[in-house]
């Protein structure tokens, strides 16, 4: 019975789990090394944008609750986690996610590489470490996941990814945290090497027309 509950992805022959583990160390590895010239740019773009670090350290909760740190590079002026509770009653997701439209915490600079998710790259490194998939649900921030439901915790079953089925059907459209993780789970529960190749192909043309973003 247990074995009807665990994510296919688990279920899944272990030669399949280890091309997915593969693919992902490659890739990430070729990217963060091809793009390497355009992280300098950026890096240069948020130093003049702001002061303060060009990278921001994302606590988020990983694969079967456990806890590591990412990397996003910075979007947001250096204070901004001291004025989110300011801004809370503003929150425009429901349930334990916060997000709102024109958030005055980004930055000129974090609002342009927001809306291209070329804040998202750093986390490449997080996938060449294992940490994270190219393709999985989205990772909790900590403050998040200790507001999480049971069924929602179902969504940290598998590795987390930097994209996934809600990078392409909602995006910041989504504004409800329960039809976020009703994708999760729909992922999690038809997983294949085909369904990660058709995620990554569909969120280039995503990501390229800010298709979905605030």
């Amino acid at each position: 019975m247990a074995e009807v509950t665990r994510p296919k992805i688990e279920r899944a022959h272990p030669a399949w789990r280890a091309i997915k583990r593969l693919l992902d160390a490659v890739t990430a590895a070729f990217l963060l090394l091809v793009l390497s010239p355009l992280f300098v740019l950026l890096a240069i773009l948020i130093k003049l944008s702001s002061p303060g670090c060009v990278f921001y350290r994302w606590k988020v909760v990983g694969k079967g609750g456990r806890y590591f740190t990412s990397y996003k590079f910075r979007t947001m002026f250096e204070n901004a986690d001291a004025l989110k509770e300011d801004l809370l009653s503003r929150n425009e997701m429901k349930g334990p996610m916060f997000k709102i439209r024109n958030d005055p915490r980004i930055t000129s600079a974090g609002r342009w590489l927001r809306r291209y998710s070329l804040d998202e790259l750093p986390q490449l490194w997080s996938v060449l470490k294992g940490d994270m998939s190219l393709v999985g649900p989205r990772p909790p921030l900590q403050t998040e996941f200790e507001r999480f439901t049971e069924w929602q915790k179902r969504k940290i079953q598998v590795k987390p990814g930097i994209t996934c089925l809600w990078q392409i059907r909602g995006r910041n459209r989504i504004d409800d945290f329960d039809d976020w993780v009703r994708l999760d789970i729909e992922y999690i529960e038809h997983w294949s090497l085909w369904l990660d190749f058709k995620i990554l192909i569909k969120t280039i043309p995503a990501v390229l027309t800010a298709r979905g973003a605030s």
